[in-house]
């Protein structure tokens, strides 16, 4: 478990309690050591939180001074679980997990009513086998681009025309019904959007490519900004 989940899970525990809730318990139930929860909450301490108690005898929130739950009224709320319903469906599998971790936290400190609220939404984003999402596509060009890989993409462009590319992928952008590839073209010379679903094949080249303001991700952006768009 991330240190910032145990950190959120302490206070929560703490949240509402009329008694101190005793180290150990907190340690059984995060799965860590005495020392790891003393040494947590003696951090949340030096960082504002208002907890009292020590350890032997156990913590609890200050009288008085709890943490508010988060405001969120019911509409806020609502574009949160389907904004995490969409990440789920078309986001990849990572980042759908981690939406879906993110809405558990903040459905942990709602208010009763609009905790019940957010399973009540009828906008659904049914996840389809066929899309590029579906497949770890989606994924797999994401951490592409987070780790700065050059790609060698077998392609089809919209004549069902074949090229070889290398390429520095820049970003993805959701257009409602397909994905593009924002990249930096080498047989190009030049920035192109690419559909994944005619990426035939692709794999990296063993390349990292260096930032470069003239063809990186903040030319890319003004580049389209100016531009028509280009696929392929």
């Amino acid at each position: 478990m991330r240190r910032a989940d145990r950190l959120f899970l302490i206070i929560h525990a703490l949240r509402g309690r009329r008694s101190a809730l005793p180290a150990r318990s907190l340690a059984e139930t995060l799965g860590v050591s005495l020392r790891t929860v003393y040494r947590d909450v003696a951090d949340l301490q030096l960082s504002g939180v208002p907890i009292e108690g020590e350890a032997g005898v156990g913590y609890m929130l200050r009288k008085g001074s709890d943490i508010p739950p988060l405001m969120f009224n019911a509409d806020e709320l609502e574009a949160l679980v389907v904004g995490t319903r969409f990440v789920r469906a078309f986001g990849g599998e990572r980042l759908g997990r981690s939406a879906t971790a993110a809405l558990l936290k903040i459905e942990a400190v709602l208010p009763p009513e609009l905790r019940e609220r957010s399973g009540r939404t009828r906008i659904f984003a049914p996840t389809l086998s066929a899309r590029a999402e579906a497949n770890r596509l989606v994924e797999q060009l994401h951490a592409a681009i987070e780790a700065q890989a050059v790609l060698r993409l077998d392609y089809r462009d919209d004549r069902q025309a074949a090229s070889a590319r290398e390429v520095e992928p820049l970003c993805l952008a959701f257009w409602g019904g397909s994905w593009t590839l924002g990249a930096w073209c080498r047989l190009r010379r030049d920035f192109r959007n690419f559909r994944p679903d005619r990426i035939v094949e692709f794999a990296t080249t063993g390349e990292i490519f260096a930032d470069d303001p003239a063809r990186g991700f903040t030319a890319y952006l003004r580049a389209m900004d100016v531009a028509s768009e280009t696929v392929g």
